[in-house]
């Protein structure tokens, strides 16, 4: 008999250091465009082929700014009614898989059997929005724009933080500017009061 295949490491976005380590079969929860562009980053900087199945939402230069190579990216925004065979399909052949799924429409048995297919393709599922079963969920909390002032400038950058929950374990977090001024992502850095004073 054939085991199934073990989970492997995969290469995510250096700013999720120490919050999350991405692996083959698994499946993520987001909360925000922002975060499936971050998952979608890493192994689209590897090599892997990715989709977008359920929205025209993701902004493609954003996550262009994040590292996701777009020349690897298949977008199919509207799926219609057969939207999981859709995303099963993708997952068949591409190394990860970002949904935004209409509300309560996927089964319980429908997730375990998408499960067992990532399992055995070794892709990656991130789901934007409601999913009943998530290795990790990442959310955003306390976004902080930058750069409007009262009555003029723009927003030149952000900063949130990101929180990652798997089980019941507790949640980690980390400030990050998602983007900072040059568009990039990366941690922001702690300023200790004692060395303000």
């Amino acid at each position: 008999m054939e085991g199934r295949p073990a989970a492997q490491p995969v290469h995510t976005h250096p700013a999720l250091n120490g919050l999350l380590q991405m692996q083959t079969g698994a499946t993520y929860g987001v909360t925000a465009a922002s975060l499936a562009a971050l998952l979608m980053a890493g192994p689209s900087s590897e090599g892997a082929w990715c989709a977008v199945v359920g929205t025209d939402e993701l902004g493609v230069e954003a996550a262009a700014m994040v590292g996701v190579d777009l020349n690897r990216v298949v977008m199919v925004p509207n799926p219609g009614e057969p939207w999981l065979e859709v995303v099963a399909a993708l997952a068949d052949v591409l190394g990860v898989v970002v949904v935004r799924p209409p509300v309560g429409q996927a089964s319980p048995k429908d997730v375990s059997r998408l499960s067992a297919r990532l399992r055995t393709r070794g892709s990656i599922l991130v789901v934007w929005g409601e999913w009943p079963r998530c290795d990790a969920r990442l959310g955003l909390t306390d976004v902080e724009w930058h750069g409007a002032g009262w009555g003029h400038g723009h927003l030149a950058a952000r900063q949130a933080t990101v929180q990652v929950s798997r089980g019941t374990a507790p949640a980690v977090h980390r400030r990050l500017w998602l983007p900072d001024v040059a568009l990039g992502v990366r941690p922001a850095e702690v300023v200790s009061l004692r060395s303000i004073s």
